[in-house]
């Protein structure tokens, strides 16, 4: 094998993400696969098929170093080394633009805003986990009600001429809310604009937590949510900076990041 791999495989309620980066800390090869039941077995499909992206990797047992993270992270024990998501979303920005100082990382259970210091570590995070009210699971519950896909949901918010408000914080309250405001014959694409406010809304409150500083930017698949960037953008008052990388892979690039540093050192 021509050269060191290091990997990193971020194991997540939704979906499983792994990144290879070689010596000099390219990207390699990433996947992003549904999560099975059992995380190790997402683990492995997620790194096997990026493993088989790079030519001469046989699969992950060749991989120099590699670091598992995310909420299933204890559950890849053929990892060298498992690093919290948090840390990981962290360094995973600051080696794809240095000058981002916040991040918002929208999962598909959780909500966490993160701080970071020069170096790329993690100065303050706060996190929601107690609601689905504005995660991944959220969004998936709610184009279901409008009986559209993720995708779809995502572009309606910005046909919307008004916002309609959205006031339940709780996900099984918003939807019957929801529900309630289609029946009285809403336009859908303003109910959808006052759903993606009242998540930026979520959002804000635990920016305001760690002490926002721009740039800003958002990790995690809602970071391809157009509407709610958009409803973001407009709330914290400042443009969302985008990643030049897919932002659902940020934390399998980090803990490759690290994978790197500690395979090497």
């Amino acid at each position: 094998m021509a050269g060191k791999y290091y990997g990193g495989c971020d194991v997540g309620s939704t979906t499983g993400k792994a990144v290879i980066i070689d010596e000099k800390g390219a990207i390699a090869a990433s996947s992003l696969v549904p999560s099975e039941i059992d995380p190790e077995q997402t683990s492995i499909i997620a790194l096997e098929k990026a493993c088989s992206q790079v030519p001469g990797l046989a699969g992950y047992r060749d991989l120099a170093y590699l670091i598992g993270t995310g909420y299933g992270r204890n559950e890849v024990p053929f990892a060298n080394e498992n690093i919290s998501e948090i840390s990981c979303h962290a360094l995973g920005t600051f080696t794809c633009n240095g000058n981002i100082k916040t991040i918002v990382d929208i999962g598909g259970q959780d909500v966490k805003t993160i701080s970071l210091d020069g170096d790329g570590s993690v100065l303050e995070f706060a996190m929601n986990d107690k609601c689905a009210a504005g995660t991944g699971r959220f969004f998936e519950a709610m184009s279901r009600t409008f009986r559209m896909d993720l995708d779809q949901f995502s572009e309606l918010s910005l046909k919307a001429k008004k916002v309609i408000s959205v006031t339940a914080q709780c996900s099984v309250f918003t939807e019957s809310e929801v529900i309630s405001l289609l029946a009285r014959k809403n336009p859908p694409e303003d109910i959808a604009a006052g759903i993606q406010a009242a998540v930026a809304k979520r959002c804000f409150t635990l920016l305001k937590r760690i002490g926002m500083r721009p740039l800003v930017t958002v990790t995690g698949g809602c970071a391809k949510n157009r509407g709610l960037i958009k409803a973001l953008t407009k709330i914290i008052n400042m443009e969302v900076t985008p990643l030049p990388v897919d932002p659902q892979i940020i934390g399998a690039l980090g803990a490759a990041v690290f994978a790197r540093r500690k395979g090497m050192s």
